[in-house]
């Protein structure tokens, strides 16, 4: 089948799709969590992505069956494609209510626009046939307006771009320390301050989690392991926290 399997049960299913990026582009991963029959398809992805995984999703579920799409945030690699999957299922689409405006730029057609829906700063729940799935408030990790969805019949915490790792070639995480130089430069780059990585950490530690899967690279797997990187962002150091006047000079 086309997609990693991260959790099977009679009734829900979660799915990993992470090869379907041209190899010129940055890796994405593509999820699906399909409850009874219903899904929501996480951060779908650019235009080269969309014709592959509407045929793999079609594999696990019919795509008017897609209920919701999700959108972490503004990011090309999540939203570009996102006018193609609008017009082939029948979902409802949402994002944080500071992008709204800015997806007509990707090309959104303005009649499929009243199907695309704000997120509030505070979050939000949805209802999956039946399964309650949490949209957590992520802001700056590392977008302004970002989001995370976390599904507790999986136990699975979707983190978007928190928890990237670039240029890996396994899908799950074996070994944290060797792992870490795969995560540091995009964290200490992308992730905004050390202060929004702790208040993440104390909230993301009252859920239980067993996986926790990023939009870029392997994920984590296992409740130490989980909690290795939990432990590990709480304590970074990154974005404004590294800055000094040094990187503020007119150029000459």
């Amino acid at each position: 089948m086309p997609g990693k399997l991260l959790f099977d049960s009679p009734d829900h299913k979660v799915y990993m799709f992470d090869e379907l990026t041209p190899a010129s582009a940055v890796q994405s991963n593509q999820f699906l969590i399909v409850h009874r029959g219903e899904g929501v398809l996480l951060d779908p992805g650019g235009h080269k992505v969309f014709a592959k995984l509407l045929s793999d999703i079609s594999s696990y579920i019919p795509p008017n069956n897609v209920k919701y799409i999700f959108l972490s945030h503004q990011d090309p690699d999540i939203v570009a494609s996102l006018n193609g999957w609008l017009m082939t299922t029948g979902a409802d689409a949402f994002i944080s209510k500071l992008w709204m405006r800015f997806l007509p730029h990707f090309g959104l057609d303005s009649q499929l626009e009243g199907r695309l829906h704000p997120i509030d700063d505070k979050g939000t729940i949805f209802d999956l046939n039946g399964c309650t799935l949490y949209i957590l408030p992520a802001h700056f990790l590392h977008s302004p307006g970002n989001f995370q969805i976390y599904d507790p019949v999986g136990k699975v915490l979707f983190s978007g771009d928190l928890g990237a790792s670039l240029g890996i070639d396994y899908y799950e995480v074996s070994d944290f320390e060797s792992h870490k130089k795969y995560m540091e430069f995009f964290h200490r780059r992308y992730i905004a301050s050390g202060k929004v990585c702790k208040l993440w950490a104390r909230m993301v530690r009252s859920l239980d989690i067993n996986i926790i899967a990023p939009q870029h690279g392997a994920i984590f797997k296992g409740r130490e392991m989980v909690e290795k990187f939990i432990n590990w962002i709480e304590n970074l150091e990154c974005g404004v926290d590294l800055l000094g006047e040094s990187n503020y000079k007119v150029p000459s």
